[in-house]
């Protein structure tokens, strides 16, 4: 733990903790201190409607607020709540909600990191004379020849790698994380051996801004457009009618389509927002070989994607091992092209791929919206390079 800390410069320097209320961020503020830093605790008011504020498993809400001043009242640090309610609502909430009229499926977590966590946290952090901003993720935050660098945590059921791919090298080189080298159940005991209140609290589980489970009542509400009705289609071509709207379906979803008279089970095999159709098919339609990316964040060696490809192990869910897959570059600033080496089933728009080296996450990017016909089969690689260009 101490390792992880050591390059910030002297004892009693003065450390930032991003306070959620939970057992992990608790626990990392515990360990700083007890290690003889100046720490402040920072908690971030993100949104403040009914429901979600009395619920236990989202994190950020009233009782999250409430619970991260106690623990900072037990530990005898500064405190300070941070209203960031609008920068979250612009950042995170709105796209969140475009993102499923655009026929993706979102990852808002990441979207917290990359905007309000890591961005203005971070300048809250250094306008108080924090020389770091400490987090309560699962991961580890190594130094290599081209300077900080992540890696998973130690506790593989609790790594957070995937969610932290957008990372920028500048964050990481401000950034702590005191619990990548700990077991989730020993960080449960050392928030009961420093007397935390919140030793037992659950771990946050839900969207912290969809309190009712309904991402549709948010895509409504927040993206402004109540009629997203259209067309089934089967991905032979015929019409197999009228679906509620294209906010309720993600690709690889079966349950809830109401739709029969098939021999094999129907799964939705892409979202076209322009013309609101969903696609539906068999599971050997979801085959997906390759994927486009957008946003490419890049933090491995150099400067960014070697020009002939780079091999790496990429990862399309969070629940999903990494896989051998080749990353291309694309001259379309921003872009890449993976290959993966066996094709993978439930690969989403709008979901994120992340890239490692063994360990060593390299970056990653957004999964581009590309329809039904992406699918390329293995023996057509050749094919599919020259799409990079796009």
């Amino acid at each position: 733990m101490s390792s992880e800390i050591t390059d910030t410069g002297k004892k009693k320097d003065r450390i930032a903790v991003a306070m959620s209320g939970g057992v992990d961020s608790s626990v990392a503020a515990a360990i700083l201190v007890e290690e003889g830093y100046d720490v402040v605790g920072l908690t971030m008011q993100l949104y403040d409607h009914g429901e979600a504020t009395a619920r236990s498993k989202t994190c950020c809400a009233g009782q999250d607020i409430y619970d991260a001043r106690r623990v900072a009242d037990k530990l005898g640090i500064p405190h300070y709540v941070l209203d960031y309610e609008e920068r979250f609502n612009k950042d995170v909430i709105a796209p969140f909600a475009q993102s499923y009229l655009h026929g993706e499926t979102p990852i808002p977590c990441i979207l917290c990191n990359q905007t309000v966590k890591f961005r203005d946290l971070i300048d809250a952090a250094k306008g108080i004379g924090a020389s770091a901003l400490a987090t309560g993720h699962y991961i580890k935050r190594g130094v290599g020849p081209d300077g900080p660098k992540l890696e998973r945590a130690l506790d593989r059921n609790r790594d957070q790698s995937y969610f932290l791919f957008a990372t920028t090298r500048k964050q990481l080189d401000y950034l702590r994380f005191p619990l990548g080298d700990l077991p989730k159940s020993e960080t449960r005991i050392l928030a009961e051996k420093y007397g935390l209140q919140v030793a037992e609290k659950p771990d946050s589980q839900d969207i912290c801004f969809v309190p009712t489970g309904s991402y549709s009542e948010i895509v409504r509400k927040v993206g402004g457009r109540d009629h997203t009705k259209g067309q089934f289609i089967h991905v032979n071509g015929h019409d197999m009618g009228m679906h509620e709207g294209i906010e309720n379906y993600t690709v690889g979803q079966r349950r809830g389509l109401g739709l029969g008279g098939e021999k094999a089970p129907l799964y939705v095999i892409a979202v076209n927002p322009e013309n609101r159709d969903v696609i539906v098919g068999p599971k050997s339609a979801l085959e997906k070989c390759n994927v486009l990316l957008r946003e490419l964040n890049w933090i491995g060696p150099g400067k960014t994607i070697p020009s002939n490809g780079m091999a790496i192990t990429a990862r399309v869910r969070n629940t999903h091992e990494p896989v051998s897959a080749v990353v291309y570059p694309s001259s379309n600033h921003g872009k890449a092209r993976v290959l993966f080496e066996e094709a993978l089933f439930g690969v989403s728009p709008g979901q994120a791929c992340v890239f490692y080296d063994e360990d060593t996450v390299l970056g990653g990017g957004w999964i581009v919206n590309e329809g039904v016909n992406a699918i390329v089969p293995h023996n057509k690689r050749s094919e599919v390079l020259t799409t990079t260009s796009r």
